[in-house]
């Protein structure tokens, strides 16, 4: 085993204080607020604990004080993670053909199609999600169109629905699951697919067998840059869902906003991000077995 050296350990000391100070710090901050109780008008009573907050995502009190099931924010959640699996999967239907297809252009042509993939990143997230709601909105680009070419006679009223945030989520991420995508692709040895040609294996097959396999690493790690960011996502489903769609990320903002009930808001953060830690952790163990039985 390998002992860490002083220069190792002066290297990594600023990424570790930087992680300390910058998330793990305000994580356990999280944690604490979340068993505080809440102020009056707002906010919390500091030093005075309680177990109200994670009480209130799953019962309520009725006026004389008794509990009742509650599962609306269950469906939140819900909600949440069916849209957050609805853009991956999305992304991926997208993003692997177009993946492919950059590994069969020259470099030159490539790195075109690289840099028109990347150039939303230069746009504000909140820009390109207004620019959104001026094609989907009624009479907009994309009613027009479809107007003009015979497909609808009516407007598709598809704005402020979870099909415009759909929409908005799928377009904000599809860059994340493209590159790493793209990259696992192109480190595919190509020898190793003539072989499978020259073996008898048709296009359905290699592709199949040999180039999914091979990118299944760059797969994972799309899938997780994809899923993670958009189950907190806020943006997109707070100005193309017009508040219909309410997500994990506008419940919590509402509860640090307009409701002022910092101790839930937090312990909605806190259930986020714990189920997303299992997630990983199981994500990571899978592999690991399928590693061990290749």
């Amino acid at each position: 085993m390998n002992e860490l050296r002083p220069r190792d350990i002066a290297l990594t000391a600023p990424a570790a204080l930087f992680l300390v100070a910058f998330m793990v710090a305000p994580l356990l901050l999280m944690v604490y607020v979340s068993t505080l109780e809440r102020a009056p008008f707002g906010g919390v009573l500091w030093g005075s604990h309680t177990a109200v907050a994670y009480e209130k995502l799953l019962l309520e009190r009725d006026l004389l004080g008794a509990l009742s099931f509650n599962s609306d924010y269950i469906a939140i959640f819900a909600r949440s993670f069916r849209l957050a699996a609805i853009t991956t999967a999305l992304t991926l239907a997208i993003g692997l053909p177009t993946a492919l297809y950059m590994t069969t252009l020259s470099p030159r042509r490539a790195a075109i199609i690289l840099f028109l993939v990347t150039v939303p990143f230069w746009t504000n997230l909140l820009v390109r999600n207004f620019a959104w709601i001026l094609i989907l909105r009624n009479g907009g680009q994309l009613d027009s169109l479809l107007l003009w070419l015979g497909i609808t006679s009516q407007p598709l009223d598809i704005l402020y629905t979870p099909w415009a945030t759909g929409i908005g989520l799928t377009y904000s991420f599809l860059p994340f699951m493209i590159l790493p995508v793209y990259v696992a692709l192109e480190r595919i040895d190509r020898r190793l697919i003539e072989a499978a040609f020259d073996l008898g294996a048709d296009r359905l097959r290699v592709l199949t067998r040999v180039v999914l396999p091979l990118a299944m690493p760059g797969i994972v790690a799309g899938a997780v840059l994809v899923f993670v960011p958009c189950l907190g996502a806020y943006v997109s489903p707070e100005l193309l869902g017009g508040g219909k769609s309410l997500m994990i990320g506008n419940l919590v903002q509402a509860q640090f906003g307009a409701s002022r009930n910092w101790p839930f808001g937090a312990a909605l953060a806190l259930v986020l991000v714990l189920i997303l830690l299992l997630s990983l952790a199981l994500l990571a163990l899978v592999r690991r077995r399928a590693e061990r039985l290749s």
